[in-house]
């Protein structure tokens, strides 16, 4: 199995995991939302579950996202280009992605091993929420995002044919 394969499967089934965490958190808020309205209830801690789940679904489906080629971008100068100065803008745009997670990976690093090895906490009161999983989910999505856009300027270069198609895990080519 190749990189470019293993990180589309990688992908994928992360992007699976957020929408089944995203699917099961709207009824965390749905159930907080009828105790707090119907029972003057609420449950505790949804609001730190909460901020904790957007960060981690976030960087769960980034990596999807880029390979998928969702991600936004602005390309309404670059389609008047040849395509071939479109795939080296391109190409150059994907490393400027690559550049930007590895700075989020290099920047976080120290603080979620901190966050891991102290047992860093947030919230107060009847739940505290453990802060390293949001951290090392942030690692992980971003390393899978900077390979992903390293996949995608590779592509770009030498295989634009790949682009739009999905990979078919039996080929191996590269």
């Amino acid at each position: 199995m190749n990189l470019i394969t293993l990180s589309d499967r990688i992908s994928k089934f992360l992007m699976i995991v957020a929408a089944i965490w995203a699917f099961g958190l709207t009824f965390l808020i749905l159930a907080d939302i009828i105790g707090r309205g119907a029972f003057d209830a609420p449950i505790n801690g949804t609001a730190e579950l909460v901020t904790a789940s957007i960060v981690i679904i976030v960087f769960l489906q980034a990596g999807y996202a880029i390979r998928s080629r969702s991600m936004l971008h602005a390309d309404f100068l670059v389609i008047h280009l040849p395509s071939i100065i479109q795939r080296i803008f391109l190409a150059f745009g994907y490393l400027l992605g690559a550049v930007f997670f590895l700075m989020i990976i290099t920047g976080g690093l120290d603080e979620s091993i901190r966050s891991f090895t102290e047992g860093e906490y947030e919230g107060e009161g009847a739940i505290r929420v453990p802060s390293w999983p949001a951290r090392w989910t942030v690692m992980i999505g971003s390393g899978l995002a900077m390979i992903n856009y390293l996949v995608m300027a590779y592509l770009d270069i030498f295989k634009p044919e790949m682009l739009d198609t999905e990979l078919d895990p039996e080929r191996s080519e590269f």
